[in-house]
């Protein structure tokens, strides 16, 4: 079968065709490189790229048709949680509509498997030591609204359409395999240390009042290519299954860090300890702790997450260096 790949030249995504392609799946990707770091080069070489919008019916129609798509993961999405909710009529139509568009092609095409990129953003500020799939989705921006409202129209759609449907979602995402690969943006905490390091400022830690151990907010980070892992297992799992069904799984390690414990391992990694990291306020509608229970996945996909935060670090580093630098080459590039 061929699988369909939104976003596929874009950060997660490029990492997820370059799984899926290592494991023998054949994949055809589609993107608006609208997205920053988003770009042809990313994606291995012989993988068809198709530019433009899931928004536009026509092209999607065409692709599917044109590349005999029979699975579609779907990662095309806009994602910046400040952005929402300064535009969030754009978050809806690029989320929303966008996924609309996309699963009526999928249905008019009689597509029988569908994975969808979510986000832990569907949880809001969950108040558990471990957030289960069964944990209440109250999201606290548009981001994350958009992301439940297309859980909703997935798993809607798959059950009045015979689709097998995945719903995964993400927790924090960081590192790069291999570094070249590694996130151009600045939205995370790893890459918002860097920069600052880059410039000679203190990278920021918002807050230490928390109700934490040592008293700054608790994430899950799992390493971008486990992710893409994830990604491949879910459409197997798909892809095997004799009836229609929906799947809905956190991806993540179950283990909680620090923004402490990562302001000084990106300082043990990087080798500078100067500045020294600083606190400040905290940000409105950070929770203290958000942590994945991983169980589901485990026992669902036979999926564990491999790499350490140290891992996630050195890599994203690593890639950061060759960027800054201007010596950055992806795999797939021309020299």
């Amino acid at each position: 079968m061929t699988w369909l790949i939104t976003g596929g030249a874009g950060y997660i995504g490029a990492h997820v065709v370059r799984a899926m392609t290592g494991a023998g799946e054949r994949v055809v990707a589609l993107d608006d490189l609208s997205a920053g770091g988003s770009a042809p080069e990313r994606l291995p070489e012989g993988v068809p790229l198709v530019i433009g919008s899931i928004l536009d019916r026509e092209l999607v129609d065409r692709t599917i048709a044109g590349h005999e798509v029979s699975g579609v993961v779907h990662l095309a999405a806009r994602k910046q949680v400040g952005e929402s909710v300064e535009a969030p009529l754009l978050y809806y139509r690029e989320n929303v509509h966008g996924l609309t568009t996309l699963l009526e092609a999928a249905v008019a095409a009689r597509i029988q498997r569908f994975v969808l990129s979510s986000s832990a953003a569907v949880y809001g500020m969950p108040d558990a030591r471990l957030v289960t799939e069964d944990t209440p989705c109250l999201p606290i921006n548009p981001y994350g609204e958009t992301k439940l409202a297309g859980e909703w129209l997935v798993r809607a759609t798959g059950r009045a359409h015979g689709m097998a449907t995945a719903c995964l979602r993400y927790f924090n995402v960081a590192g790069a395999a291999p570094p070249e690969s590694a996130d151009a943006g600045v939205s995370n905490v790893i890459p918002m240390f860097f920069e600052a390091l880059t410039k000679g400022e203190p990278p920021l830690i918002f807050g230490d009042d928390h109700p934490t151990p040592d008293g700054t907010c608790v994430r899950d980070s799992v390493h971008v290519a486990d992710l893409a892992g994830a990604h491949l297992a879910a459409a197997r799992h798909l892809a095997a299954r004799d009836r229609p069904g929906d799947l809905t799984v956190n991806i993540g390690t179950g283990l909680g860090v620090s923004v402490r414990e990562l302001a000084d391992l990106v300082a043990a990694v990087t080798g500078r300890t100067e500045p020294a990291a600083r606190v400040v306020g905290r940000r409105a509608g950070d929770p203290a702790r958000v942590v994945a229970s991983v169980d589901r996945i485990e026992r669902e996909l036979g999926w564990t997450a491999r790499h350490t935060v140290r891992d996630m670090i050195e890599s994203a580093w690593q890639g950061w260096c060759l960027r800054v630098s201007g010596e950055s080459k992806i795999p797939g590039q021309s020299t």
